[in-house]
């Protein structure tokens, strides 16, 4: 069979169309310039431990010391040689610059699904624009939240492969299925996949009833298998990353807690922390109008064209401080604690899909439409009381945080029944009679409610935020405060009624195009490029509100906020193989840039070990600090405020050090009387040990000896060895943290492995025999151990000659 090139230069062209666009819209990044992303330098800093010791030794560690004084580095950097989609996935990321890589691929992705869906080649490039450049897929991107980029790009190939599946193309369906399956693993972003699995599980049950009421029962059996066996070739890529995933995620907040204290005891994030991020009811509107809810936290009330501006400025406030406050001011007033932009899908699109719901019949339309008002009610959170019974009993559904995110997905589907809805348009081309009452519903339902928010915004709200209580003084001066505030107040609704009439334009135009194309008043060639133009501009103008090319800085200036300060330069003339540094001058648990240079108690990471989780929580969370929980943490370095240069360091004289003897030790019941133990008490002096490792001391019996020492001699960030000199028995306490012991972490004395246990709730301690003795503690993580066959208790990373494999 011949293949006909020609076929394939439409595709082409909407490629070639893709990467203009893209670089249109980050033209810096084809400039060398860098994209300031706020995760992304943090994950740099946090993984700098572990990416500088592969690179010198070529060896990959899965624990890192640099942040929460320990943990796991699987979710921070690892390197799986052998998944090959992995490999993809990383190719695929250095043909174009970032981001517009990803802004490619998001764009090919959901033109795939389109064209499988049954659009056109103009409609699917219209369907890729409109779903890549919705405000919220755009938004994360400055952000940093890559594998979440990634994962929406890599969806709508997946669901294309799906659905060819359940269509009867087995073949090109199932080799879909199996590369994308893997490549949405690769992006890592487990919450994003997890919605999409509903959304698609959705799909399979709504196509699954059809073919059976067709009698294509045969063809729906076919399907399902094929799907199956694609989805499982596809996540046997990532066997390693998915097993250690779901092992470390026992051990973290979203597993199960021994205090009984602790709302989610049977595993899952506390409600309340899983909930912080609910969209409000309310707040669907900015589907429709961006600026519905006042756009971003810190966004403009409209520089000095704004009432605030004016009212400050009538008050002696200086017209620079009028300004700055203007350009960064109240204009967010939804129930959010950060908002960086609105989740935007585009007045046409609004349009769109409600003209949708009317027009395209059968299984598409009640899977797109259903799972669109489902998710919407998903993404209200605690506003919804729905969500609260999906919490307590849909497997997983508790394991989340920031539920919002699914608005992306909504988005998907949004645009999707849009698109279908244009296509049964242009394909069948009804008579005006045909289509003017779902055509003027559909007006009706978007133009219409944005105009009566354009004209009457005050009828509906106060614009008051839930936060403002905590900001009513600004200026000190009571009656100028409420001023401002009545001109705060006046410049949110102002925002509202602006973008609102902004929306209402945008429809009207793309309803007067549709309504000529489909009367036969414009031709094809003209309709199609209008209103992609029409998406374009619109997505365009608010995507640069939050995005734009303020965005970008030289690569010189990104890699130069990696240099040490003057601080750092001081800490690291400390050669000491291992102690711990906080910085109090931020907020040390959602900051990870410390984790560059030094081993932080601190980091940033939405994984952080339960049980560190728990002492922040009971311990690290007061003023003051407890000093006994952070000497024992070996925590050497305080960064603290100082009034002339904003920081200063002060030297812990009390830290315990890697490791010491204790005089004592007391068996505690349970976790919470070990947790409450440790509130005031020596560590240096006792131990407290909970009754589950009883056993292993049931022989000691403590002799002080001042002669004796044990010493942090090498350090790995897998490896800790020590030595240890004493006349009897003893138990040491290490300043490290318990992660599984026993079964990833070992320990070995004289080459001999020997059982260790959990002191002061989060510690290692051990029974060490009298006399001189090398002790090691080697990381021997279990998914890697079986998956790779790296390991055993005599072969450390291949290290020992002839024992065992080099990795």
């Amino acid at each position: 069979m011949k293949f006909d090139f020609k076929k394939l230069i439409p595709h082409l062209i909407a490629l070639v169309a893709f990467v203009f666009i893209a670089g249109i819209y980050v033209t810096p990044a084809f400039q060398g310039k860098h994209l300031q992303q706020h995760d992304i330098t943090q994950a740099t800093a946090a993984a700098h431990e572990i990416t500088a010791y592969a690179d010198s030794t070529k060896i990959n560690s899965w624990w890192t010391n640099s942040m929460f004084g320990g943990m796991p580095s699987y979710m921070i950097r690892a390197r799986y040689p052998n998944s090959i989609t992995t490999q993809i996935g990383t190719a695929v990321n250095y043909i174009l610059p970032s981001p517009a890589n990803f802004l490619v691929i998001e764009m090919l992705g959901m033109y795939v699904l389109l064209l499988v869906l049954g659009a056109n080649i103009w409609l699917s490039v219209l369907g890729a624009i409109a779903y890549t450049f919705c405000s919220y897929n755009m938004i994360i991107i400055p952000a940093g939240h890559t594998s979440k980029v990634l994962a929406l790009a890599y969806a709508p190939f997946l669901a294309a492969g799906i659905i060819l599946c359940m269509r009867g193309r087995y073949w090109i369906g199932g080799v879909l299925t199996t590369v994308f399956t893997g490549l949405e693993l690769y992006a890592n972003h487990v919450q994003i996949t997890y919605y999409f699995a509903l959304m698609i599980a959705v799909y399979v049950v709504i196509e699954s009833i059809s073919l059976i009421r067709q009698g294509k029962t045969k063809q729906m059996v076919t399907g399902l298998i094929m799907i199956g066996i694609a989805s499982l070739i596809g996540a046997a890529n990532h066997t390693t990353r998915l097993w250690s995933n779901y092992e470390y995620s026992k051990e973290t907040i979203r597993g199960k807690s021994e205090l009984t204290s602790n709302k989610q005891s049977t595993g899952g994030l506390d409600k309340d922390y899983a909930f912080s991020y609910s969209y409000g009811k309310w707040e669907t509107g900015t589907l429709l109008i961006p600026n519905f809810y006042g756009g971003a936290m810190g966004g403009t009330l409209g520089g000095s064209k704004s009432e605030t501006y004016k009212v400050m400025n009538n008050n002696g406030i200086p017209d620079e401080n009028a300004l700055q406050f203007t350009e960064r001011g109240y204009a967010y007033w939804g129930e959010l604690p950060i908002a960086g932009g609105p989740a935007y899908a585009g007045a046409i699109v609004c349009f769109l899909f409600v003209l949708g719901c009317f027009l395209v019949k059968g299984p598409l339309k009640w899977w797109l439409a259903g799972i669109t008002f489902v998710f919407i009610t998903f993404s209200w959170g605690k506003n919804f009381f729905f969500n609260d019974f999906m919490f307590s009993y849909f497997p997983m559904f508790n394991k989340f945080r920031a539920i919002t995110m699914i608005l992306s997905l909504v988005q998907l589907s949004m645009v999707a029944l849009g698109v279908l809805a244009l296509e049964q348009l242009a394909e069948h081309k009804p008579k005006w009679e045909d289509f003017k009452k779902p055509f003027l519903i559909s007006l009706g339902l978007t133009a219409g409610v944005a105009l009566i928010f354009a004209l009457i915004p005050g009828v509906f709200f106060d614009f008051r935020s839930p936060a403002d209580q905590a900001a009513q003084q600004l200026t000190g001066n009571k009656e100028v405060d409420t001023q401002i505030w009545r001109a705060i107040l006046s410049d949110r609704a102002s925002l509202l009624r602006a973008d609102a009439f902004r929306s209402v334009i945008f429809i009207v135009l793309a309803a007067g195009l549709i309504w000529a194309f489909t009367l036969n008043k414009l031709k094809e060639i003209v309709f199609y490029p209008i209103l992609i133009l029409l998406v374009i501009i619109d997505f365009f103008a608010v995507d640069k509100r939050y995005f734009n090319k303020d965005n970008f800085e030289d690569k010189a200036v990104y890699e130069e906020s990696f240099s040490p300060s003057p601080i750092d330069q001081q800490i690291l003339q400390d050669k000491s193989p291992d102690y711990r540094v906080i910085d109090l001058t931020t907020s040390f648990t959602q900051d990870a840039r410390l984790s560059y240079y030094h081993k932080s108690l601190g980091g940033y990471h939405a994984a952080k070990l339960r049980r560190f989780q728990e002492v922040l929580e009971h311990h690290l969370s007061q003023n003051p600090l407890n000093m006994s929980v952070l000497n024992m943490l070996n925590t050497k370095y305080f960064i603290v405020p100082n009034q002339q240069n904003g920081q200063m360091l002060q030297t812990n004289p009390d830290a315990c050090g890697n490791a010491w003897f204790v005089k004592e030790f007391k068996i505690v019941p349970n976790a919470d009387a070990e947790i409450k133990a440790i509130t005031q008490f020596n560590p240096k002096q006792t131990a407290f040990v909970d009754k589950s490792f009883e056993s292993q001391l049931t022989n000691l019996k403590i002799q002080s000896d001042s002669s004796n020492t044990i010493r942090l001699t090498k350090y790995l960030p897998d490896e800790l060895t020590y030595e240890s000199n004493a006349k009897t028995d003893q138990l040491a306490v290490f300043s490290e943290i318990f992660y599984k012991g026993n079964q990833d972490w070992k320990a070995y004395v004289d080459g001999k492995y020997t059982p260790h246990l959990r002191a002061d709730y989060l510690l290692r301690a051990m029974v060490v025999p009298a006399g001189k003795h090398t002790i090691l503690f080697k990381f021997d993580p279990v998914a890697v151990e079986r998956k790779y066959g790296r390991f055993n208790h005599l072969c450390i990373n291949g290290r020992i000659p002839g024992n065992c494999p080099v990795f």
